[in-house]
C-alpha cells in the first residue's frame, strides 16, 4: 500500500495542458489531491500523480487498456489513464464520457 502522498502542481498543469483542447475543464484543491471536471461535472482526478477517471460504461469502452485504481485508502476503484501524452486521445475520452458523469449535486 502506497503511503499518504499528494499531487504536485506540476503534473496537474501538465494534465491541464493536456486537456487543453476540450473546453470548460476546471479543477479544485481537496487534500493535497484534485477534483478534475468536464463542463461542470466531476470527471475524476489526480490522485498521487495519477490521473483518474469515474468507471461509467462509455469510459470503459473509449479505453482500450483497462487498469483500476484506488485514489486513496476506503474509496471506489476508478480507471488509469494512462495515455496522457495524446491530447485527441484525452479529448475523446471526456467528450465520450461527458453524458455518463452524474450531474451535479445542488447545494442547499
Amino acid at each position: 500500500m502506497r503511503g499518504a502522498m499528494s499531487s504536485g502542481k506540476e503534473y496537474l498543469d501538465f494534465i491541464l495542458e493536456q486537456l487543453s483542447e476540450a473546453e470548460d475543464v476546471s479543477y479544485r484543491a481537496m487534500m493535497g489531491e484534485y477534483i478534475l471536471y468536464y463542463k461542470g461535472k466531476i470527471l475524476g482526478g489526480i490522485y498521487d500523480d495519477r490521473f483518474l477517471v469515474k468507471p461509467v460504461k462509455a469510459a470503459v469502452a473509449y479505453m482500450k487498456d483497462i487498469e483500476y485504481a484506488v485514489p486513496y485508502e476506503g474509496a471506489k476503484e476508478m480507471l488509469l489513464v494512462d495515455n496522457v501524452d495524446n491530447k485527441a486521445y484525452l479529448k475523446g475520452l471526456l467528450e465520450a464520457m461527458y453524458h455518463d458523469l452524474p450531474a451535479p449535486k445542488r447545494k442547499k
